[in-house]
């Protein structure tokens, strides 16, 4: 190869190969939210409609706690990537490691777990739990696509331990040994705290 066609340098291509995954990452988890959101909608259609104990399914505690949960986690996923993508515009994606590698965690975890209550309240034999094991399937496959979640946990510990070193180094937050504390005297009767 001529070396007028070599990028960055020789033995740096897989630093290059690096740099692309951040915006497929962000589409991903984008992809993985908007599933929840659909498995999210049939699941309170769908538990209006079915019987269990003499009531509709979405009458019962643990549906409405599903649904519920699952509510908090897609927003929490939908804002971790808009963060993460408004600090790759802004910072670039060298220095929004940590925010690509949250949410790569973060949005399939949530997918496949908001999927897997959406079967689960289908229950068995209903055709809707095909497209929902597909779902599924496809939810924790996104978990490896971009590498297993250990690697992304591993690289965001990583970073974690390396801020809080420049913290502590800035005068941060240092965790020592306790100190010793007194005791604040206890009240006496002619304290208005009795």
């Amino acid at each position: 190869m001529p070396a007028e066609n070599i990028l960055l340098g020789e033995g740096r291509g897989f630093e290059i190969a690096q740099d692309r995954p951040g915006p497929g990452r962000i589409h991903h988890c984008m992809w993985l939210i908007g599933l929840a959101e659909r498995s999210l909608t049939r699941v309170c259609l769908r538990t209006k409609q079915r019987v269990a104990f003499d009531k509709a399914v979405s009458e019962q505690s643990v549906t409405r706690e599903r649904i519920a949960e699952a509510r908090i986690m897609i927003e929490q996923s939908r804002l971790l990537t808009l963060h993460a993508a408004h600090m790759m515009d802004t910072v670039g994606n060298k220095d929004a490691k940590a925010e690509i590698a949250m949410i790569k965690v973060a949005a399939p975890n949530m997918a496949e777990k908001v999927v897997n209550w959406a079967i689960q309240a289908f229950g068995g034999g209903e055709p809707v739990t095909i497209s929902a094991s597909r779902a599924y399937a496809t939810a924790r496959l996104l978990r490896l696509a971009d590498d297993p979640d250990a690697v992304h946990r591993d690289q965001l510990a990583r970073l974690e331990m390396r801020r809080q070193e420049q913290t502590s180094d800035r005068g941060g937050v240092h965790w020592a040994a306790p100190r010793p504390t007194t005791r604040a005297p206890r009240p006496t009767s002619s304290s208005p705290l009795r």
